[in-house]
């Protein structure tokens, strides 16, 4: 099949501008290097939308969170990415997790199975010079290619680092310490695993943190800086004592069965696939080395005699200086007959990535249609997202950004804090149906 655009990436971003495309009419090349004999640091299969770190899309509450309205947008504008995470869904309180294994397995079952998309799997290092082409090759973009966006932006790549949490078999884990518990009893009010620690088990945790032996940064790695979204954890502990308390290891809203009281702290994992056999780690991404990882979390109570399917490792990701260099259809301004999607533009996180995926994929196929789709409002989730990544942030100062409310345009007047965003998300809503009717 001959195509009309050339998508190069098939992480959430390619995946879904390559859905959104094909859906549209669109004949699609989708280039994807693993397959090919080359494999990512962070990666460890061919399927197509791999998910290399948590397993959750965060929140889902469309109401009260900037993220869960985003799913609610991208449901409304038909994702791949959303569908088959809805389909695979696990059980994870008030957000949506999911089965890694199936939801990737159904990502590339439906892409492959489309008519208008064609899958290749080859590496590709250098930019198209003609046609219209889509790079979502994420933040581990293969070194000819990085070289290749060098020379057509003219600035350096920036680069951070992103660390993967553990996995645990869930056989492994002594349910006569630990118990199933959501904070404040959200969602199920079990889809938590909790293990608890006292005042004394804490503090030793956190100075076993900062003694453990970590992974030594190469040469060229050494002035990259973490994203604060997801920094390790023996990094939090070096910020302060009782950082991990008021983080990812706080035991407020948990209920010790032992004791009828919240515990000092607390180490929490979450259900990692459908079976529920596997469990992450939440909040735990990590440097230090594979040894010291089993030696240490084995010392967290309930954890004692933990078999771990997947380490925490590191990886360096790199993403060019958006605001400068793209228009607000996501066309390097230098080359227009290329867009970028995904991690690469600075947005941070599985949904976001796939949002800008999705809008790359609908502006490629206006302009194919000899249409032109205006960005969406920034009042929505999709648009302030894009406007951040396009414009509105500092480009000097550009660094990774989740969806927030932050980015939308405040309300207007005095309001309480309390429904502040909810009256986001119904102006989001408002605005949404507003663009999609034009």
């Amino acid at each position: 099949m001959t195509h009309d655009i050339h998508i190069i990436g098939g992480g959430l971003a390619g995946s879904e501008a390559a859905w959104q495309l094909a859906e549209a009419g669109v004949r699609v090349k989708l280039s994807e290097m693993r397959g090919s004999g080359d494999m990512t640091p962070a990666h460890h299969t061919d399927s197509l939308a791999e998910l290399v770190c948590s397993n959750s899309f965060r929140s889902d509450d469309a109401e009260n969170n900037a993220v869960g309205l985003l799913h609610a947008e991208m449901r409304a504008l038909g994702s791949i990415i959303m569908r088959e995470g809805d389909r695979h869904k696990v059980p994870a309180g008030s957000a949506l997790a999911v089965d890694r294994d199936g939801f990737s397995a159904g990502v590339t079952a439906r892409l492959s199975a489309h008519p208008n998309i064609t899958i290749v799997r080859e590496r590709v290092d250098a930019l198209p010079e003609d046609g219209l082409a889509i790079v979502a090759t994420g933040p581990l973009t293969a070194p000819g290619l990085a070289s290749s966006i060098g020379a057509a932006t003219g600035s350096d790549a920036l680069a951070f680092f992103d660390a993967i949490a553990p996995i645990v078999h869930r056989d492994s884990i002594d349910m006569d310490t630990a118990w199933f518990q959501s904070r404040w009893n959200k969602g199920d009010g079990k889809d938590y695993i909790n293990c608890p620690l006292d005042k004394e088990q804490y503090h030793a945790f956190v100075q076993a943190l900062i003694d453990g032996e970590k992974t030594e940064f190469r040469e060229w790695e050494k002035d990259t800086p973490y994203f604060e979204g997801c920094m390790p954890i023996e990094v939090m502990a070096e910020r302060g004592p009782e950082t991990l308390r008021f983080g990812p290891m706080k035991g407020v809203g948990l209920d010790d069965p032992r004791t009828g009281r919240w515990p000092y702290a607390v180490v929490q994992l979450r259900q990692d696939n459908a079976i529920g056999t596997l469990w992450n780690i939440v909040g735990f991404q990590t440097k230090l080395k594979h040894a010291e990882q089993v030696r240490l979390f084995r010392t967290i109570p309930g954890l004692e005699n933990a078999e771990f399917a997947r380490l925490g490792g590191l990886h360096r990701n790199t993403f060019i200086r958006s605001p400068e260099l793209l228009d607000p259809t996501l066309r390097l301004k230098a080359r227009p007959n290329i867009r970028f999607a995904g991690q690469i533009t600075g947005c941070e996180g599985y949904v976001e990535s796939a949002a800008i995926g999705l809008l790359a994929g609908r502006f490629a196929a206006a302009e194919l249609s000899g249409d032109v789709l205006p960005p969406p409002p920034v009042e929505t989730a999709l648009g302030a997202l894009l406007n951040h990544i396009t414009g509105a942030a500092e480009a000097e100062t550009y660094q990774p950004m989740n969806v927030n409310f932050g980015l939308f345009p405040p309300i207007i007047g005095r309001t309480k804090k309390a429904d502040r965003k909810k009256m986001y998300t119904e102006r989001a809503r408002s605005a949404l149906a507003g663009w999609l009717a034009a």
